[in-house]
Formats: C-alpha cells, sequence, structure tokens
C-alpha cells in the first residue's frame, strides 16, 4: 500500500495537473469511477490505477488521505487513474472544428456531444483548452475515450466547413451538406482568417429579445444534431 506522498506514482499524478506535463508525457489523469467504467466500456486500459485502501476497487491501494491530498477534487475521491493521450491523425468528417474555445469545461462538453450525435473528430485548433485536462475529461463524462480528437489547423479539416456565427449567418439546413462545423470563442467568436476559409456562414435562430447568444457548447449541440445522421433521417421522413 502507497503510504508516502513522496511516491513515485503520486508525484506523476501532481505533475499531470498541468498541460506541460501532460503534453510532454503524453498522458492525463482522470478521477472517479464513472470515468473508469467508460474507459472499460470503449476498450481502453489505464495506464495506472491507484484506488482508496479499503475501497476494494482493485489497482495500487493508497491511504485514502493521501490519495484525496493530490485529488483535484478533494475528500472522498475513491480512484484516480493514468492514461495515455490517444490523438486522431487526421481530421475525418463529420469535424466539430474549435477555435480559441479556451474554457475546458466547453471542449468536454462539446466531445461529449460529438460522441453522441456525430462521431468523426473534434479537432482543436489554436487558443482551444486541453481535452486531456481534468475539467475537460470528467465534462466529456468519460466520451474523451470512444470520441476522436485532433489538433490542426483550420485549413487542414475537410470541406466544405460552415462556420457558426451570432448573427447573419444562412440557416441551418446548410449544416446538413458540411464536412466541418467551425466554433470559436463565446465572446470573440470566429477570426476572419477562420471564416475566409469556410463555404458558409450559419446562425441559429433565437427567440427575439431572449438572449444575445447561446455559450459555444450548447450551441454546438444544436448544430452537431443537424449535422448528424438522425437528425438527416427525420427530416427527410417529416
Amino acid at each position: 500500500m502507497i503510504t508516502s506522498p513522496h511516491n513515485e506514482k503520486l508525484k506523476l499524478v501532481r505533475r499531470l495537473r498541468e498541460r506541460r506535463h501532460r503534453e510532454d508525457e503524453g498522458l492525463f489523469v482522470t478521477e472517479g469511477e464513472d470515468l473508469i467504467d467508460a474507459a472499460g466500456a470503449a476498450g481502453v486500459e489505464p495506464r495506472l490505477l491507484l484506488t482508496a485502501a479499503g475501497s476494494g476497487l482493485g489497482g495500487d491501494q493508497v491511504e485514502p488521505e493521501l490519495l484525496a491530498s493530490v485529488s483535484t477534487l478533494g475528500s472522498g475521491t475513491r480512484a484516480l487513474a493514468v492514461w495515455e493521450q490517444r490523438w486522431a491523425e487526421a481530421p475525418l468528417p463529420p469535424c466539430i472544428y474549435l477555435h480559441g474555445v479556451g474554457d475546458p469545461g466547453n471542449v468536454g462538453a462539446i466531445v461529449r456531444t460529438a460522441a453522441a450525435l456525430v462521431g468523426g473528430t473534434v479537432v482543436l485548433g489554436p487558443g482551444s483548452a486541453d481535452p486531456f485536462s481534468p475539467k475537460a475529461s470528467r465534462a466529456s463524462m468519460g466520451a474523451l475515450f470512444a470520441q476522436a480528437v485532433g489538433r490542426a489547423e483550420v485549413g487542414e479539416t475537410p470541406r466544405p466547413r460552415a462556420a457558426l456565427v451570432a448573427h447573419g449567418g444562412e440557416g441551418l439546413d446548410v449544416l446538413e451538406g458540411s464536412a466541418t462545423l467551425c466554433l470559436g470563442a463565446e465572446r470573440e467568436g470566429l477570426p476572419e482568417e477562420v471564416l475566409v476559409q469556410c463555404e458558409h456562414r450559419v446562425t441559429i435562430p433565437l427567440r427575439p429579445g431572449a438572449v444575445e447568444s447561446l455559450n459555444v457548447a450548447a450551441a454546438a449541440a444544436v448544430a452537431a444534431h443537424r449535422l448528424s445522421s438522425p437528425a438527416r433521417e427525420g427530416a427527410r421522413n417529416a
């Protein structure tokens, strides 16, 4: 049983809190049994499994207080696991391209949406949060283990591309023929250098006077539903 805070496995978990170490080592950490179960369902095995002594969860047993000390969730943590990062070699359609989406919770939620509705690849462009950060992996609810994620510039994603913009764009029907959906940061949106590489600009219609715009993760869910095969099939049968 691990009883020392200086244990090398615990040191690894602490290092992986920082993005630079995750990138250098190609590893990331998740917390909680639900994410371990989701990985197992996807056929992914952890590099390292640390569990609270007496939990009956297997892996390397750790004193509960010591396990809590390396957790970002605090007391009550029963399991932490270290995994290899898996990046897609090339963006495959349908793609959801994120440019400057810096909130890891939004990135994780979009990965979950993609897994549920479109598959393909979630592509992280410049300025986007790390999908393997603790907050993003939790927000993905384990979808990160089944959904392909990659890194690329917008020009490397498949055409035709549709940019989601807050105002003045075409209707959602345009998305049915698109290979890549592009989304930007909530305040700034997509920069012009991305917009000029998109064949279409699409706006989600909102109730007049209700709200100015949708959260980027919510907007991604609405647009991804239109991209998805079930949505297209439903439209044809309507």
